[in-house]
C-alpha cells in the first residue's frame, strides 16, 4: 500500500484489500514495528516447544521460564501474551473419592495439622492413591511425595487398591531415600493406612504415622493437588479409557519420575526449579556448608 499510495487512495485499496483503515495509519505511525507482546508471545513458544507436556505450563510458570532466560517482564504481560495466543486454559479438576474411613480401627493423630512445608528432604512424606480407567479395568495408584522440593520419591501402581498397593509405595520409598528415623508419614483416613500391616511397615522403618481427619481432604492438600496436575495436565487429555493398563502405566511413569520430578516446571521452589534439581541443588549447597 505504501509503493501505491501516489496511485491510488488510501481509503479505496483499504477497502479492496479488507484492510481497517484507521488499523493502517495506526501501524503507519508505529512505523511496522511489532507490539510488545509478539517478540514475548514468540519466546513463550519456544518454551512450550521444549518438552511435549510444556504445553500446560500457565502464565505462572511461563513467567518463571522467561526469568530463567534473563528475560525480565511482568505476569500481566504474560497473561496478556498468551491471551493474544489463545495459550490461556481453564481448570479442571475432578476429585475421585475413593478414601473409605475405617471407624474401627485406632487412627493415629494428625501430627501434619496441614503443614505443607519442610526444611530438609526425608523430614515429611504424603502418600495416597487415586484411580484411572483403562481400556480393560481400572488402574490405581500410589505415591510418595517429599515436602521438601515435592519430588514424587516412588510409585505403585496395580489393578487393585488392597493395602499391598500402598505399603509398596512406602517400601519403595524407604529403599530409594534410607531415611533416618523420625521421617513423618502422613495419609488420608482409608482403612489401608489404618491396617496392621501398614502399621507394622511403618514401625519397622522407625517412621512416624500421621493421619488426616475423616472427611477432611484439605488435610492432605499438597497430595490432592499433585494427583489434580496429574489428571488435568496427562491424563485427561490422552483418554485413558481408550489405552490398556500396561499403556497407562508406562505413561504415567514417564510423566512423573522423568518430566514432573525433573523438567517441570515448579511454581513452589526458589527459581523455579522442578523437585529433583531443586533437591539436589540443595544437597550441594548444604554439603559446601
Amino acid at each position: 500500500m505504501i509503493d501505491h499510495r501516489t496511485k491510488f487512495h488510501v481509503n479505496r485499496m483499504c477497502r479492496a484489500l479488507s484492510v481497517n483503515e484507521r488499523g493502517y495509519y495506526k501501524w503507519l505511525n508505529n512505523g511496522g514495528r511489532p507490539k510488545k507482546w509478539q517478540p514475548l508471545l514468540a519466546e513463550i513458544h519456544r518454551i512450550l516447544d521444549e518438552e511435549p507436556d510444556n504445553d500446560n505450563y500457565g502464565a505462572d510458570r511461563i513467567l518463571i521460564a522467561l526469568t530463567q532466560r534473563g528475560i525480565m517482564t511482568s505476569l500481566s504481560s504474560v497473561r496478556r501474551a498468551m491471551r493474544k495466543g489463545n495459550l490461556l486454559k481453564p481448570n479442571r479438576r475432578n476429585p475421585d473419592g475413593l478414601t473409605k474411613a475405617d471407624k474401627k480401627s485406632m487412627r493415629p493423630q494428625n501430627l501434619l495439622k496441614r503443614n505443607f512445608t519442610a526444611k530438609a528432604p526425608n523430614e515429611k512424606w504424603l502418600t495416597d492413591i487415586s484411580q484411572v480407567q483403562c481400556k480393560d479395568g481400572k488402574l490405581y495408584i500410589a505415591q510418595v511425595f517429599d515436602c521438601f522440593g515435592g519430588e514424587i520419591i516412588s510409585l505403585a501402581m496395580d489393578t487393585n487398591m488392597k493395602k499391598e498397593l500402598c505399603i509398596s509405595a512406602v517400601e519403595a520409598a524407604f529403599k530409594l531415600r534410607n531415611p533416618c528415623s523420625g521421617v513423618l508419614v502422613h495419609s488420608d483416613a482409608g482403612s489401608r493406612y489404618t491396617s496392621d500391616a501398614y502399621k507394622l511397615m511403618i514401625g519397622k522403618h522407625h517412621a512416624v504415622q500421621s493421619m488426616s481427619d475423616v472427611g477432611k481432604c484439605y488435610d492432605n492438600a499438597r497430595m490432592e493437588s499433585f494427583f489434580a496436575t496429574l489428571k488435568k495436565e496427562k491424563l485427561y487429555r490422552i483418554n485413558t479409557a481408550k489405552l490398556t493398563v500396561k499403556q497407562v502405566k508406562k505413561i504415567i511413569f514417564r510423566y512423573v519420575m522423568i518430566y514432573y520430578n525433573r523438567k517441570r516446571i515448579s511454581t513452589v521452589n526458589p527459581g523455579g526449579w522442578p523437585p529433583t534439581v531443586y533437591s539436589e541443588k540443595s544437597a550441594v549447597a548444604c554439603t559446601a556448608a
